[in-house]
């Protein structure tokens, strides 16, 4: 059994409580820490049968008994926190990004070094049945040569501008999925990228700095190509397809429905729109990740999704950030 503290009590550190509490059969939530630990937040852990609730984090760093820790706190905390948690000797979780600082991310894989502990990156997509099914069939070679991905991802509704101050733009809190989707699809590394954007939903996005909608090309270490579009508001609801054409075929996937229910009648042939929120379409690959990282813990495995796969999608991102600024393709070769 696996004793786990979660840093962070916001909305993630709830859904990765609920996971390990309902799904998780061989990891126990010991601990919870956040600093703006309220009465109405600490009931609700409570409830959930936790037996320390804390607003200091490091309690549970020094705790004996805590043998992982998952950090769901603030993007500017995590690698800060990553590093004392591995200094204090426990596996550790991390919420995506590591941070948006190479060098802070650096800081993580040097604390690593020596060290015979899991840190695994919360990339939870690679986890999702779809994507997962694509992965496999590309690894048994059922469409040969990987040479185009095509990834869409829409959000069904923008956030608030203000949150874009913090969240380090679309391409840090959006598409970071995405470049991170692209290297796992087909097991490739970035060479080179090049993005064409616009404000197109929000116009206060744009006074932020920022942009709404994009098509990203990316070329890949293993020669393939890939094309991502992205925005944050699709009327319909939550889109997230991705295919990858090869030699000898093709693999896709469509969006997931409530029902795969088709109505014809005189006014046409229509079915369900896509599910409308993230939680309702990737449950299930947060608890499969938290599933995988504790298997790591118990049976000395390599994590899924390690801190080589947290650096090279922050890498990605500054790179699309550069392309924009700069009107040109980026190597990745630049960002260091």
């Amino acid at each position: 059994m696996v004793n786990i503290g979660i840093i962070g009590a916001g909305r993630i550190g709830k859904v990765h409580l609920q996971s390990i509490t309902y799904h998780v059969k061989n990891a126990v939530v010991k601990a919870v820490a956040d600093p703006f630990m309220n009465e109405e937040t600490e009931a609700f852990i409570k409830g959930m049968g936790v037996e320390k609730v804390t607003k200091d984090y490091k309690e549970i760093l020094a705790d004996p008994d805590i043998d992982a820790v998952m950090v769901c706190s603030s993007t500017d905390t995590h690698s800060s926190i990553s590093v004392e948690a591995i200094n204090a000797g426990k596996h550790v979780f991390c919420e995506k990004p590591v941070d948006h600082s190479i060098e802070k991310i650096q800081a993580v894989a040097d604390a690593l070094k020596g060290k015979n502990l899991k840190f695994q990156v919360g990339f939870n997509r690679r986890f999702d049945h779809d994507f997962a099914a694509i992965r496999r069939a590309v690894d048994a070679g059922r469409i040969g040569q990987p040479h185009i991905v095509k990834i869409t991802s829409r959000d069904p509704e923008p956030p608030n501008p203000a949150y874009i101050k913090v969240s380090g733009g679309m391409f840090l809190d959006m598409t970071i999925h995405d470049f991170d989707m692209a290297t796992f699809l087909v097991d490739s590394d970035v060479e080179e990228v090049y993005v064409q954007s616009a404000v197109l939903v929000d116009p206060a996005i744009g006074e932020q700095g920022d942009v709404d909608t994009a098509i990203i090309t990316m070329k890949m270490t293993n020669g393939a190509l890939c094309v991502i579009d992205n925005s944050r508001r699709a009327a319909y609801g939550y889109d997230q397809r991705a295919e990858v054409f090869g030699s000898k075929g093709m693999v896709a996937t469509s969006n997931d429905t409530l029902s795969t229910a088709i109505i014809a009648d005189e006014n046409g042939v229509t079915g369900e729109k896509p599910l409308f929120f993230f939680l309702e379409r990737y449950m299930q690959s947060f608890t499969e990740e938290v599933c995988q990282f504790v298997d790591a813990i118990e049976n000395d495995k390599d994590v899924p999704v390690g801190i080589h796969a947290g650096m090279q999608s922050v890498k990605i991102g500054l790179a699309a950030k550069k392309s924009v600024a700069e009107h040109r393709p980026v190597k990745l070769s630049e960002i260091q």
